[in-house]
Formats: structure tokens, C-alpha cells, sequence
């Protein structure tokens, strides 16, 4: 679903994502399940636990990948020129 700039995604995953950085900020939700939110610079990383009815605000630039531990169920919203 596209709405301007941005597309609202609804994944169900059970694989790591790359990392990567977007081109502009992103709304990621848990939906269901739990998601490891792996965040920051090279040789700095933190990881968050992410549970169901939890948010994140990534901003534009902020280098992340997520991370499912075992399935899970995430609603994204980015610019659709995302990676």
C-alpha cells in the first residue's frame, strides 16, 4: 500500500535482513513474535529485543538489520525507494 513518498508492508519472516540504510526515516512494528533490532555504526552495533506491540523509529541513515527469533509477523513503513 503506497501512500505518497511512503509503503506500508505487512512481512511474515523467519531470516535475518541485510544491513542496510534507508533514504529516509522507517516506522518498524512487531505485529507477533519476537525481532532483534541490530542498529549503529560498524564495530558499534547494539541490538534491541523487539516483542509484539513493540516500535522503533529508524531515521534516515541509521544503519540497521532485524532480526526474527524464530517467526514473526512485522508491519514496516518506508519510503518505497528503500532497500
Amino acid at each position: 500500500m503506497a501512500m505518497g513518498e511512503h509503503q506500508v508492508r505487512l512481512h511474515w519472516t523467519d531470516q535475518p535482513y541485510r544491513w542496510h540504510v534507508n533514504h529516509g526515516d522507517e516506522v518498524f512494528v512487531v505485529l507477533d513474535g519476537q525481532v532483534d533490532m541490530h542498529s549503529g555504526p560498524e564495530g558499534d552495533e547494539r541490538v534491541e529485543r523487539l516483542h509484539a506491540g513493540d516500535a522503533v523509529v529508524l531515521r534516515s541513515g541509521d544503519r540497521h538489520r532485524a532480526e526474527p527469533v524464530g517467526e514473526a509477523r512485522v508491519l514496516v513503513v518506508e519510503r518505497h525507494d528503500s532497500d
